[in-house]
């Protein structure tokens, strides 16, 4: 319901019944999350490989954490931003995912209004505080219709957006500047950071020097490309039935694939962090 409608409402029945009837009228809205338009004798073999890449990536993240903070030696700046990426890991996977591995479970696929927009709210929240931002400012201008379907592995906020019945013009726009300051910035910054990168490898005279430390940039390189180049691409391409299933296979890859190798790469690659491990587990 508008807040024009509301106003309307609260002239001719006084305010305490219009806020009942928005009330009631939020309430009774339910969304169904339907992901990839599974058959139900697919779901069973897709539930196991969400749960297994779930449980792997928690577990690797809380390794590296527990590593971090149980070793004194690894008390330093470096080591406690591998230990806070580990902590956003595991929170921008378990807004989105245990809730997909019930709906798969279950069948049971309806949201209400309140678990949403709980979803959206945080994982927006983990992305960045600006898009946290958007979100408080479309909040109250989004009206529906009673169910609303959206064909995603969460509630992400474009599809919310399409999904509505009084989306704003500006509103859109501002998801797009976001997009260009949380997104396009960062890439071209992380990309001027590894042409020096590459200039300083090319003077490295050892040649196993070279091949260790381009090796070690390479991989960085790749998980930075999957991350940004399929988070951007669900938010531009054309919001279609056709391009639903796409949509949908490119969020896996920045909701839940990234956060599975990014202790992989980013940590339990580095040495001081397997000494650490090695040292934990008395392994000589």
């Amino acid at each position: 319901m508008s807040a024009e409608a509301a106003e309307d409402a609260a002239g001719a029945g006084g305010e305490t019944t219009s806020q009942s009837f928005l009330m009631d009228n939020q309430t009774s809205i339910k969304f169904h999350i339907l992901p990839f338009s599974l058959e139900a004798k697919d779901k069973p073999l897709i539930f196991g490989i969400f749960l297994a890449i779930y449980l792997t990536e928690i577990f690797l993240n809380l390794a590296v954490i527990a590593v971090i903070c149980l070793d004194a030696h690894l008390h330093s700046p470096m080591y406690v931003f591998f230990c806070n990426l580990s902590s956003i890991d595991i929170c921008y996977t378990t807004v989105t995912v245990p809730n997909l591995l019930y709906i798969l479970l279950s069948g049971d696929d309806l949201l209400s209004v309140t678990q949403c927009f709980s979803q959206i709210y945080f994982f927006i929240t983990c992305a960045s505080a600006e898009v946290t931002l958007l979100f408080v400012m479309g909040y109250d201008r989004l009206t529906f219709n009673k169910v609303v379907s959206i064909k995603n592995v969460f509630c992400d906020i474009m599809d919310i957006f399409n999904a509505s019945c009084g989306g704003s013009y500006e509103f859109n726009i501002m998801i797009y500047a976001d997009l260009v300051v949380f997104g396009l910035f960062p890439v071209f910054c992380n990309v001027l950071s590894y042409v020096n990168i590459v200039r300083v490898i090319v003077r490295i005279k050892s040649k196993k020097g070279r091949r260790k430390t381009f090796s070690t940039c390479l991989f960085h390189l790749i998980v930075m490309t999957i991350y940004y180049s399929t988070g951007s691409l669900v938010y531009v391409m054309p919001f279609s039935d056709n391009m639903e299933i796409m949509k949908q296979i490119l969020s896996v890859f920045y909701i839940i694939a990234v956060p599975m190798i990014n202790p992989l790469v980013y940590s339990l690659r580095n040495s001081e962090i397997i000494k650490a491990s090695r040292k934990l587990l008395k392994i000589k």
